[in-house]
């Protein structure tokens, strides 16, 4: 089911939690606390300022034990923020490759599913979901190397790594859709 702007506030809690007990184990807990209270009251307070963004959306996958899975994002503005990762996202790539693949292109923000439904493809169902309307294919995403798993799970589902200038190698790696126009 899809969740566009404010419409998540009816199960916001829920996709807190949720979110939490993904993020607060390994290898995310050592990019984030690993108390999973806090992960949850962290991820909350984020969610309630993304889902005023241009085109927030959430897409989120149920089964009888509750929410297995959502993915979350929406259109990456102009100008491009310097607030959480992105100045390391503009540092790797540049500003022009910023300015040209990934302002005004879908951004999965979020891509969280429970061990419980995983080896499924509901990831790669989340992904396809939330990026289905992009513009042009127009979609992007970044994901830290600390969790090689992740890296790898991308580059399996074709999503295409953008090159880092030389020398500002960071601990962030961008992808692209497959369906974006500069997907090589």
């Amino acid at each position: 089911m899809r969740y566009d702007g404010t419409a998540i506030l009816d199960i916001a809690d829920e996709i807190s939690g949720t979110y939490a007990e993904i993020f607060s184990q390994p290898p995310w807990n050592k990019a984030h606390d690993s108390d999973p209270d806090v992960v949850m009251r962290g991820f909350r307070t984020r969610l309630d300022k993304d889902m005023e963004r241009p085109g927030f959306r959430v897409v989120v996958a149920r089964s009888a034990a509750g929410i297995d899975g959502f993915a979350s994002g929406w259109v990456t503005p102009s100008p491009y923020p310097d607030n959480r990762a992105y100045g390391k996202v503009s540092d790797s790539i540049g500003a022009e490759a910023v300015a040209e693949l990934l302002v005004g292109a879908i951004e999965v923000d979020e891509l969280a599913v429970r061990e419980r439904a995983r080896g499924k493809g509901l990831a790669r169902r989340l992904l396809a979901d939330l990026t289905a309307d992009a513009p042009e294919g127009r979609a992007w995403l970044l994901t830290w190397t600390g969790a090689p798993e992740a890296v790898e799970f991308y580059e399996r589902l074709g999503w295409y790594r953008v090159p880092v200038v030389p020398g500002r190698e960071n601990d962030i790696v961008t992808f692209l859709a497959p369906t974006h126009p500069r997907a090589v």
